[in-house]
């Protein structure tokens, strides 16, 4: 069993709901985003998505843009983020690390030296954004050859017929995608999130977690209600960037760039604890 899949069942076990938080790697630089991730951890993240670095991220709104502009003006690059999550996993073992970015770096790398360097960094899965299982190739054969899971993402578009083709090659969790749009817009139509979560879990026993949409406390506990955990970005990323990181303070930057998801773990903990967690 997957480091992914064993963290997922301790939550479902214990009746917790997973708490994801993406960054973009080398936003503000690699140091600091090595730091992020082990505070992400002690604040209470299950996992931690790990944004690679890329110039045009169509499927992403203006935070997580700046966000990359950000880290790319700073050197950014895939290897880069390799290095960041092997020197993560030296400080921690336990904690499931998903490498989710665009196609075009893994092609410049080549699909078996990246399926390698994230066996070498010990990376649990793999959430190529512009990547349909139809167009992957050799991708997610070369990735579960190395126990390295294939997420995938499904849309509020998605026919019946494609979910069941995508999560035929997923591992790990199913990513769903919570609204028509970029990351970082508002998350109005909680009803047919419902709708379709209960419709894909007619289809998988796979971990079903939401993305997209996800800013404040609030709509973390609304989503959490739906699906098994729930996938909290454009509002990190959106913080790190307001952060005076050239001020010296960088021990209180971290703390107030995260303070967020712990805000989140300690509602989703306090409702969890009186039985009302729906997943």
């Amino acid at each position: 069993m997957s480091r992914i899949s064993q963290c997922a069942a301790r939550a479902s076990a214990q009746g917790r709901g997973l708490l994801i938080p993406y960054l973009v790697a080398g936003d503000p630089d690699f140091d600091t985003s090595l730091e992020i991730m082990h505070e992400l951890v002690r604040q209470g993240a299950d996992m931690i998505e790990l944004g690679i670095p890329f110039s045009d991220p169509s499927s992403d709104g203006p935070a997580i843009q700046r966000g990359v502009e950000r880290a790319l003006a700073g050197g950014a690059n895939l290897n880069g983020v390799l290095e960041l999550a092997a020197k993560f996993r030296v400080g921690d073992t336990q904690t499931p690390i998903v490498l989710m970015g665009y196609l075009n770096p893994i092609e410049i790398m080549g699909y078996a030296q990246f399926t390698e360097r994230c066996a070498r960094a010990d990376v649990d899965g793999v959430l190529v954004v512009d990547m349909p299982p139809a167009e992957a190739g050799d991708l997610p054969a070369l990735l579960s050859g190395r126990e390295i899971d294939r997420i995938f993402l499904v849309s509020p578009t998605t026919t019946a017929a494609r979910a069941k083709e995508i999560i035929e090659c997923t591992s790990g969790y199913l990513y769903y995608v919570s609204l028509k749009g970029v990351t970082g817009a508002a998350l109005e139509d909680r009803e047919s999130v419902a709708e379709n979560i209960v419709r894909l879990r007619e289809w998988t026993a796979l971990p079903v977690v939401v993305g997209f949409g996800i800013r404040d406390v609030e709509t973390a506990l609304a989503m959490s209600e739906l699906g098994d955990g729930i996938i909290i970005g454009s509002a990190l990323v959106e913080r790190i960037g307001q952060l005076p990181w050239a001020s010296g303070r960088k021990a209180d930057c971290i703390s107030e760039a995260v303070a967020l998801i712990g805000a989140v773990r300690q509602a989703l903990d306090a409702r969890e604890g009186t039985g009302e967690l729906n997943s």
